[in-house]
Parts: structure tokens; sequence; C-alpha cells
């Protein structure tokens, strides 16, 4: 192989960081032609890991270094969500919790390339898409090894939560895990709320924040945050809340409760 291209991949290697993806497409639009690609998979500088995604030879990749590619080259926004972000933000240390698995959240129409999901990850994925709230909103910087991945923020994981309940989201986790949130600004948690637009979210949010007694809680304003009508049976055989409209499981009510 020539100097030229050897020098060409020293820079990318000393570019992208250990632990993650090189995708076919993004390499070409930064100069690194399809016949220059298979050169450096032929002098084993990259290998494959399916069509279009390769890796450093021998390199260890995980899930956070194909969210890397996918937020940092594809410019997607599928990230990690619900209870595995709270995980990693240390908010759910108190809590079983599947490391085997990991929870993403993306928009309706962003589906994740072949290659991802044809891997042989460590984990489980679970891709959830949805529009419920909006891409941007509540979304955090966290560093794995030597690059830095978007994953959800606390209220906004912890909304993703209550959108997987309670068919694959326990509803008593849930009110567990808000229960230890006492201290999220008010702000940022009536933002969310006024741009969620899912009706359920909303209202089982502001059931177990009232319920849990945060003193953060005083300080969302009710008028403006769309609760839709009618009543809402978020599962049978519960007990209805009627401030909020919603059925909730027995287990969620005492008779401390005041709501």
């Amino acid at each position: 192989m020539s100097t030229d291209k050897v020098s060409k991949i020293n820079q990318l290697m000393q570019s992208q960081p250990y632990g993650t993806i090189l995708l076919s497409s993004w390499l070409s639009e930064q100069g690194y032609s399809l016949d220059l690609q298979k050169r450096y998979k032929k002098s084993r500088w990259l290998e494959s890991i399916g069509t279009g995604a390769m890796k450093r030879t021998g390199d260890r990749v995980q899930i956070e270094g194909a969210i890397y590619a996918l937020q940092k080259q594809l410019n997607m926004s599928v990230h990690i969500g619900g209870k595995s972000a709270l995980a990693m933000l240390g908010k759910s240390h108190y809590l079983e919790f599947d490391k085997k698995e990991v929870t993403l959240f993306g928009p309706v129409k962003e589906k994740v390339p072949k290659w991802f999901s044809d891997y042989l990850w460590d984990q489980k994925i679970k891709y959830h898409q949805s529009n419920f709230l909006p891409q941007d909103l509540n979304m955090v910087d966290f560093q794995v090894g030597a690059f830095n991945i978007s994953i959800s923020g606390p209220i906004r994981a912890l909304m993703e939560c209550l959108y997987l309940a309670p068919k694959e989201q326990s509803l008593v986790e849930c009110y567990e895990l808000i229960e230890s949130l006492n201290n999220l600004p008010p702000i940022a948690v009536q933002t969310i709320l006024e741009r969620c637009n899912s009706v359920k979210v909303k209202r089982l949010f502001l059931f177990m924040a009232e319920k849990a007694e945060h003193s953060w809680f005083k300080y969302i304003k009710y008028d403006k945050i769309n609760l839709g009508k009618g009543k809402r049976s978020i599962v049978p055989d519960g007990i209805y809340i009627p401030k909020y409209e919603i059925t909730v499981p027995k287990e969620l009510v005492n008779n401390e409760s005041r709501i």
C-alpha cells in the first residue's frame, strides 16, 4: 500500500475513537472511496460487521459504539432511553435492572440499518418508534469510554417508561422511579409536559408525581398542559382516580393517598 494510503488510514484511526463503528457511506463522504475501503479490509486495518459497516480489526464494539455511528455518522435520532437510560444515569440502582437488554427509542419513520439489527450484540435490543416527544427534548450527552452519545435525560427516560407501561413496563416500578427523582427542575418538567403528545403519559406522570409529594410538583401549571378529555383505563380491575380520569393498579393506591 502506498505511503499516502497508509497516511490516510492513520488519520482515520486517530480521528475515530476505539469501540465505534465506521459506516461505508460516511467514509465515502469523508473521501475514503469504496475501492480504498476494500484495500483497508484486505490489509486488515478494518473488518466488516455487516453490509456497509466496519470496525477496526480486533476492536470490540458494543451497542453504544453502534449508537455513536448512527447518531454521528447518519444523523439519526435513535437513542438509549427508558429504564436503560435511567440505569446509565445512576437513577435506578435500587431496582433490578436487566443488563442483557437495552431499550432504544427513535422516531416513527427512522428504521435502523440491517447491519445493526442483524449483528449479534451482547444485549438484546428493544427498539421503540414513537413521536410522542420531540426528538431533541431532554436529551443529555453521556460519555462511554473515549466517545459520547446522546441518551434520554431523567424526565424523558421516565416518560418513555410510562409510554411502555403497562404492557412492557411495570407501573409500580415507574412509580418507584419517579419517587426517587426528588430534585427535578420544575421548568424542565413543565416544558416536557407541555410538549408531550401522549395523554396517557402526562396523566400518569402527574398522578405519580403528586402521589410522591415532590417539592417541585407544586410549581407545575396544569392550565398549560393539554390532558385531553375522557377517561383512560390504563389497567383492568384497577382503581379509578377522578382527578386524572385514569384507572391504575391497586398497588399504586393506598389509604394515605391524597389524590
